[in-house]
């Protein structure tokens, strides 16, 4: 699959436009836990909530690769906007499970921004045209600057059981609240990714239209405007997101350690880049970066021309982006250590990013979408068993 060019392009121009506002709003973001209004603005006016949402509603539909490039361009200048913007888009990936009653009311809103989480499930309990929705999610990124949040729900009774049918405990239904019925609780203080704002995202007894309260089946029949690839590979795209930042992240540490490489180091008259072993550490994380970026970009165009071709994804097609996207993250977290054994006491010192792309990129590694654990599942399906991570059947 070609790159698209074009939107490509024009995206990495206005993140280079952006550059300064991001630089200048960093630290300020990573201390207020969320980022500042007017970075969640210029990115919202550039277009960058709207990679995936569909051309009819002001998106730019892209494929996945193409919108992975642009987070990992992102990444390289502030892993907290690039974090927030994957996460959002991945809220258009579940516009297809919606009618088009919900279509009409939150994606076809060219400034619509769906942020959200999904476990633990909250609770919804039927009324007279829709659910009273309770419960609290955590790790709600850039739930500041959302107008919509999204999550999961299982269906209880009044008196707070789960409502079974015909013995069988009740499905995960899919949710959408206008952000203003919600409650943030801020409580996002973590290692690393501070700007991201992930706090906690409490929904008090909020009355929900039964038309924002869809079943999460893998089977969806979606409206015409989200009949698409994307549609068929909205989860894994989303596990992915992630991975496309720790790439960023990475790539930005490998550049910082080249701009640094003419100085002079403290205790010799050598300079940092022209130390033998320094030298083949960096070759190292150059090759492990590049190595990792065309497995998972591979993957996931692979991915693509399966589902153009066959309709759906094979378990062979979702181990394999499973398996690139969690390779990615590691990849880029061995990238990021081999870089600190080049930096020395740089490699701690605030006055340089290094200490910072450590913590993020080790945040990242932790996340339930990419973590080691997944590649258990992975290595079920190798053994042609049933892989126990749920996403497997989506």
């Amino acid at each position: 699959m070609q790159l698209a060019s074009n939107p490509y392009t024009a995206l990495v121009t206005k993140i280079a436009d952006m550059e300064s506002l991001l630089v200048a709003t960093r630290t300020q973001a990573e201390s207020d836990k969320r980022l500042p209004q007017d970075v969640v603005d210029t990115l919202c006016e550039g277009g960058f909530y709207r990679l995936f949402r569909p051309k009819t509603f002001g998106g730019l539909e892209l494929d996945p690769v193409t919108e992975f490039r642009v987070a990992e361009a992102l990444a390289e200048i502030d892993s907290a906007a690039a974090w927030n913007i994957q996460v959002c888009n991945a809220g258009d990936l579940y516009g297809p499970w919606f009618g088009r009653k919900a279509i009409e009311e939150v994606f076809a809103n060219d400034k619509a921004i769906v942020a959200g989480a999904f476990n633990p499930p909250r609770q919804a309990v039927a009324t007279e045209g829709g659910y009273i929705l309770t419960g609290t999610t955590p790790f709600s990124s850039n739930c500041h600057g959302a107008n919509w949040i999204m999550g999961l729900a299982i269906e209880h009774d009044e008196a707070g059981n789960p409502v079974m049918n015909d013995g069988q405990p009740p499905g995960l239904m899919l949710t959408l609240v206008p952000f203003e019925e919600c409650r943030i609780i801020p409580n996002w203080d973590t290692l690393g990714l501070g700007g991201t704002g992930s706090h906690d995202v409490a929904i008090d007894g909020v009355f929900v239209p039964a038309h924002r309260v869809v079943p999460f089946t893998p089977n969806v029949e979606p409206e015409p405007e989200f009949d698409g690839v994307l549609a068929r590979m909205a989860v894994w795209v989303t596990a992915a997101s992630h991975a496309a930042v720790a790439l960023g992240v990475a790539q930005a540490a490998i550049n910082d350690l080249l701009a640094l490489g003419a100085r002079v180091a403290t205790y010799s008259e050598d300079g940092l880049g022209t130390k033998p072993r320094n030298q083949a550490l960096a070759a190292q994380a150059e090759a492990k970066l590049r190595s990792a970026r065309l497995y998972f970009h591979d993957a996931y165009d692979s991915a693509w021309e399966q589902i153009e071709a066959t309709g759906e994804l094979s378990l062979n097609d979702k181990a394999q982006c499973q398996l690139a996207t969690t390779n990615a993250a590691s990849a880029a977290a061995e990238v990021v250590r081999l870089v600190h054994a080049c930096v020395g006491t740089a490699g701690i010192r605030k006055s340089h990013q290094f200490e910072k792309y450590f913590r993020d990129v080790h945040v990242i590694t932790q996340h339930a979408f990419v973590s080691e654990a997944r590649l258990e599942a992975v290595g079920q399906a190798m053994f042609g068993l049933e892989p126990d991570w749920p996403f497997f059947a989506f």
